[in-house]
């Protein structure tokens, strides 16, 4: 017969050091090739005046949006994504309406939507005369695909019992 504990279970983020110990985990989507990750790494640094300018504002959360910048998904890296509402923005300069761009934003357009995220395409000139615009439509867009998630900050909800305060 078993024994039985009269301890009160940890709350949600807490104890639980078994479940540390087993690695893994954690959605696939985030775990990418090394080549891809290295790729996305160096893109971080190297990105254009419109996606540095676009990121200022996306790192100060707009509507309570967290956003990661140069996502590689493989075998793309995606400019800006918003993992919790699985929406990705990218930012097309001049030399995506010229040649054989277009054709391949379509191809890669159809891999992001098949691994489950909205695309949305802002020109590069919009970003850099229009950034009000931008980032409002961006946070409308994140809403229509779903609520901000809830403040980590706050900690776990309450255990039943337990005041609020």
């Amino acid at each position: 017969m078993g024994r039985v504990s009269n301890t009160v279970p940890p709350r949600n983020g807490e104890g639980d050091r078994a479940a540390k110990r087993r690695g893994g985990g954690g959605p696939a989507i985030l775990r990418q090739p090394i080549k891809q990750v290295r790729r996305a790494r160096q893109l971080r640094k190297e990105m254009s005046l419109p996606e540095v300018l676009l990121w200022t504002q996306l790192r100060q959360r707009p509507g309570g949006y967290r956003w990661r910048k140069q996502f590689p998904l493989d075998p793309y890296t995606l400019d800006f994504t918003c993992l919790s509402v699985r929406l990705t923005i990218e930012v097309d300069g001049e030399v995506h309406d010229r040649g054989e761009q277009p054709g391949r934003d379509a191809a890669r357009d159809r891999f992001v939507a098949e691994n489950g995220f909205g695309i949305m395409r802002l020109p590069a000139v919009e970003v850099l005369k229009n950034m009000e615009g931008c980032i409002m439509g961006i946070v409308a867009a994140c809403a229509e695909r779903g609520p901000p998630p809830p403040s980590l900050r706050d900690g776990p909800p309450p255990r039943a019992g337990e005041d609020f305060a």
